[in-house]
Formats: C-alpha cells, structure tokens, sequence
C-alpha cells in the first residue's frame, strides 16, 4: 500500500461552507503518479488551474460551483475526467492514466 488516502489530501482546517473542493489523486496501473500536472479546464475547455501532483500523486482545487475537466499530464500518457464541484463539498476524484 502506497500510503496515500483514497482521494485527495485532507481537508482538515478548511472552511467547507465558503469553499468547493476538487481533489484527488492520479494513478497508473493503480499506483500514484508523482510529478504529473493536473489541469483544471471550465465548462467551455479553456485552461483555468495547474498543479504538480504531491510525492504520492494527490492534488486539490479550489473552484467555482459548475462542471469543470480535470486533464491528468505525465511522461507517456494523459487522461480526462469530467467532476462536478459543489459549494460546501469535496469532489474526490480518481485520475488513471493509460499509456
């Protein structure tokens, strides 16, 4: 086991009534990917966000309530996930990428 919490990273210490969260972590072949870039893309697919993925492949936003894409980027592969954030909750989300 890789240590990491299902998802994304804790959310002790934040305000959840002022915030919607996007976390969660990217995988392959269902181990963490360190070092990837996650994208936050609006509704409309334009670039929003980045983040570096955390030693054990988790990641957070901080976004507006809507639909948003999450792009997972690594050395040989991507992959898209579609999340839906939500005022006062947490989206945890899983990002595989393929080869």
């Amino acid at each position: 086991m890789c240590g990491a919490v299902a998802g994304g990273p804790s959310i002790e210490g934040i305000d959840m009534t002022k915030e919607a969260v996007i976390q969660g972590i990217v995988t392959r072949g269902g181990e963490p990917v360190s070092g990837a870039y996650v994208r936050l893309l609006d509704g409309t697919g334009e670039f929003t966000a980045e983040v570096p993925t955390s030693a054990t492949g988790q990641f957070r936003f901080f976004a507006a309530p809507g639909s948003w894409t999450l792009r997972a980027l690594a050395p040989g592969g991507q992959a898209d996930r579609q999340v839906v954030a939500e005022q006062g909750a947490v989206a945890d989300v899983e990002v595989a990428i393929t080869a």
